[in-house]
C-alpha cells in the first residue's frame, strides 16, 4: 500500500498537487482528520483487494489534532506500506500575492487576523507536521504545470528504495530557496557576467562552459562540493532520507551555478540515485 500525506500552507499548491495524483491513480481525500489515518490505513490493510491500492490525503491547518500527527506517523512506520510527507511551502509575499489574485478566503482569518497574520500563524499551527516531512517543495516560482511536473518526476518517477536528489541553481540576489537541504555558495569563483561576450549567454553554453573549466578555482569547487555529498549523502539514506535538495547560489543565478549544477548531476547519475536538475532563474 502506498500513501501520501500532502500538507503545506494554503496557496501553496496542494490542490494541483492532490490533482496531479488523482490523475496517476490515486485515491485523494482533502481536508483529511488526523485521529481517522491509522483506521483508513487498517482499513485498506485488512482488505485483500485494497494490498496494493494508492492513497493520497491532505492533512494541513484546516485538520484537527495536528498535535497527534508525529506519534500517528511513527504507528504507520511500523506497517507494511510506503508512506511519505510532501510539504508545500512559498514565501510569505507569493502567498499573500496568491490569495489577493484569487480572492479566496484563508481558513485562519477573522475579524482579528488579517491575510499576513493568518499566512504568519499557519506556520507555527504546520510546526508538528512540517518537522516530519520527507520531501519540500518551495513553489514560490513555480507555475501550476511545473508543480505538477515536479510532483511527477520527484513523487511518482522516484524509484522505490533509492534517494531522489535534486539539484538547482539560484541567484542569491532572489533569495534562497526555502526547500533547500544543502546551499552551497559558488560567488566566490570568477564571474562570466563581467566577459561582454559570455553575459547574455547561460552556464549550459558551451563558451561559458570552456571558460569555467579553465579555471581552476572552479575544478576545486567542484571537487570539494561532490566530495562533501559523497561522503555524506549514503549516511542520510541510511537515516532513511527519500529526498535531498541540494542548491548552488551565484549572484544572478545564469553561470556558474549552473554550469556547477549541470555537472553535478552528470556525476551523479552514474549512481544509484535518481537525479534531477533544475535552474530556477532560467527561463
Amino acid at each position: 500500500m502506498q500513501l501520501i500525506v500532502v500538507s503545506g500552507r494554503s496557496g501553496s499548491g496542494k490542490s494541483t498537487a492532490l490533482k496531479v495524483l488523482e490523475d496517476a491513480g490515486f485515491d485523494c481525500i482533502d481536508n483529511f482528520p488526523v485521529n481517522l489515518l491509522q483506521s483508513l490505513v487498517h482499513n485498506a490493510l485488512r482488505d485483500p483487494r485494497q494490498k496494493d491500492s494508492a492513497i493520497a490525503v491532505c492533512i494541513d491547518a484546516r485538520s484537527r489534532d495536528l498535535d497527534r500527527f508525529p506519534e500517528i506517523l511513527l504507528s504507520l512506520d511500523r506497517m507494511d506500506i510506503d508512506c511519505q510527507v510532501v510539504f508545500l511551502d512559498a514565501l510569505g509575499p507569493t502567498l499573500v500575492k496568491r490569495f489577493s489574485e484569487t480572492r479566496r478566503r484563508h481558513p485562519l482569518t477573522d475579524q482579528h487576523t488579517d491575510l499576513r497574520q493568518a499566512i504568519e500563524a499557519e506556520g507555527q499551527v504546520l510546526e508538528p507536521l512540517s518537522d516530519l516531512v520527507d520531501l519540500t517543495i518551495d513553489t514560490t516560482r513555480l507555475s501550476s504545470q511545473e508543480l505538477g511536473e515536479m510532483i511527477r518526476l520527484r513523487v511518482l518517477g522516484r524509484s522505490q528504495n533509492r534517494m531522489s536528489l535534486l539539484f538547482r541553481s539560484f541567484g542569491f540576489k532572489h533569495g534562497v530557496p526555502v526547500d533547500a537541504d544543502f546551499v552551497f555558495d559558488v560567488r566566490c569563483l570568477p564571474n562570466p557576467h563581467w566577459i561582454p561576450e559570455l553575459r547574455p549567454l547561460t552556464g549550459r553554453d558551451q563558451l561559458v562552459i570552456d571558460y569555467l573549466t579553465a579555471e581552476s578555482g572552479v575544478d576545486k569547487m567542484f571537487a570539494d562540493i561532490s566530495g562533501f555529498l559523497d561522503r555524506w549523502l549514503p549516511s542520510f539514506a541510511d537515516n532513511n532520507r527519500t529526498y535531498m535538495t541540494v542548491c548552488i547560489g551565484c549572484t544572478g543565478g545564469q553561470h556558474r551555478s549552473v554550469y556547477l549544477a549541470e555537472r553535478l548531476g552528470v556525476l551523479f547519475s552514474a549512481r544509484e540515485l535518481d537525479v534531477l536538475v533544475r535552474h530556477q532563474e532560467l527561463a
